[in-house]
């Protein structure tokens, strides 16, 4: 399952640029990123939902029809709000799905065994980020974007027949055969689920907007985020308390960081750079393997004792690599400076993202791992909206609207180079913020 879904980010990112372009969509390409994450907030918590009171197998297989319903609706659309619409219901199944797959980590495998299978998580995004850039390239360009979203839901049927039966053997069902977990979902935290996407929503829709009368859906989605996320993460997150809630901030803090400005890299050398789809796509392919690399480290039981440690040196790479990406704006530097740059970031993200993961589930009592799970995917994709949103802001406010005409075009406009700096810089700051976080991961003894 992972790896299906990591062969739809790497193929997706690769297409994703020639899509916008092809529906006049460019100055909405955030929105294509951030709608995705926007509906899996609300599959997060209702997938914890489901998983603690009835099992996980039932949210992983709706979650998986979704997400192939989704890329149906983009691969077919016509213009770009109906290919982001498909991007929002293919969000809600991967919402359902992931955070599913953790509860099912923290029901059938060990303590002792997480930090494995967490690598193993990351080492399914190798394969597809070396060949899902070729793979998606080369139908894009030989027989057109669309076939890369109409391709992918052809792979469901695999981890669906593999996965589930184990899955149904050895992780469904509630905890303890339903003895203490409540029959009902908790409506309150479904209305705070739905409260917390509307609001994401509206707040990328206003950042988006540049005019006056973008304040007021702006001001109505910072009134349903906040009472909403005080409600579905950990008490003390936003001030980073030790323990849980510096676990949470934090897996907000790398992943939004480090995606909003991955979402902008193909983008960037296809048309500052003039590079094909395909190639665009390859700058992000060694990440893969170094991110299974850094996961891969974090599991090795003599490095326990120096979790801390390598994280803060983790988000110290992503910070590097964030900072340094954008240098290719400049001619003199050649265009594999990227990937360089990336495949460090990646290795860092391989030691901070997993670690959050086995840091999570050792905090977390077994009746609350889907909630406390649901939170972490919460914060994962809350901060991937917001940064998403300001990212795009900085960029459509700076011209980044006009990229979408031909790279030699776009290179005779001096705004484009701005509009991007001004979204990798300020995301390798917030990393930056992340490196401090590392240090309140565990509780004051």
């Amino acid at each position: 399952m992972v790896l299906l879904i990591a062969f739809e980010a790497t193929a997706v990112g690769t297409a994703m640029p020639v899509a916008a372009r092809e529906l006049n969509g460019v100055s909405l390409y955030a929105f294509a990123f951030s709608g995705y994450f926007t509906t899996s907030l609300f599959g997060m918590v209702l997938s914890g939902q489901w998983s603690d009171r009835r099992g996980p197998l039932a949210p992983l297989t709706w979650g998986i029809a979704s997400f192939a319903v989704g890329l149906l609706l983009s691969g077919t659309a016509g213009a770009m709000w109906p290919f982001i619409l498909g991007r929002a219901v293919q969000g809600l199944g991967g919402g359902l799905v992931i955070v599913a797959l953790y509860v099912v980590v923290g029901r059938a495998y060990p303590e002792r065994l997480r930090p494995a299978i967490m690598a193993a998580f990351a080492a399914s995004w190798v394969v597809p980020s070396i060949v899902g850039p070729l793979a998606s390239g080369t139908v894009t360009e030989h027989l057109g974007w669309r076939w890369v979203f109409l391709g992918i839901p052809a792979l469901v049927v695999f981890p669906l027949a593999l996965a589930l039966p184990q899955i149904r053997r050895l992780a469904s069902g509630p905890v303890d055969d339903g003895a203490d977990a409540p029959a009902s979902f908790d409506r309150r935290r479904i209305r705070l689920a739905l409260a917390i996407s509307f609001g994401a929503g509206l707040l990328q829709y206003a950042a988006q907007d540049l005019r006056w009368i973008s304040l007021l859906p702006g001001a109505l989605g910072v009134a349903l985020l906040v009472p909403a996320v005080l409600g579905l993460l950990p008490r003390g997150t936003y001030r980073a308390a030790r323990g849980l809630p510096s676990v949470v901030l934090l897996r907000g803090v790398a992943a939004g960081s480090f995606i909003a400005a991955e979402s902008f890299v193909p983008l960037m050398l296809v048309t500052q750079r003039g590079l094909s789809p395909t190639l665009a796509g390859f700058s992000l392919a060694a990440g893969g393997v170094t991110w299974a690399l850094g996961s891969w480290l974090q599991s090795r039981p003599r490095l326990e004792p120096y979790r801390e440690r390598l994280m803060t040196f983790g988000m110290v790479l992503v910070a590097g690599a964030i900072a340094g990406a954008p240098s290719v704006l400049i001619p003199a530097v050649p265009a594999w400076a990227t990937a360089v740059a990336w495949a460090f970031g990646c290795l860092g993200m391989g030691l901070v993202i997993s670690s959050t993961s086995v840091l999570l589930l050792q905090l977390s009592a077994p009746e609350e791992a889907g909630t406390n799970s649901a939170a972490l995917q919460i914060s994962d994709g809350l901060s991937n909206v917001l940064l998403l949103a300001m990212g795009g802001a900085a960029f459509a406010a700076l011209g980044g609207g006009m990229a979408g005409h031909t790279a030699v075009e776009a290179a005779g406009t001096g705004s484009h180079p701005a509009a991007f700096a001004a979204v990798f810089l300020p995301m390798a700051a917030v990393a930056l913020v992340g490196a401090w976080v590392t240090t309140r991961l565990r509780a004051a003894s």
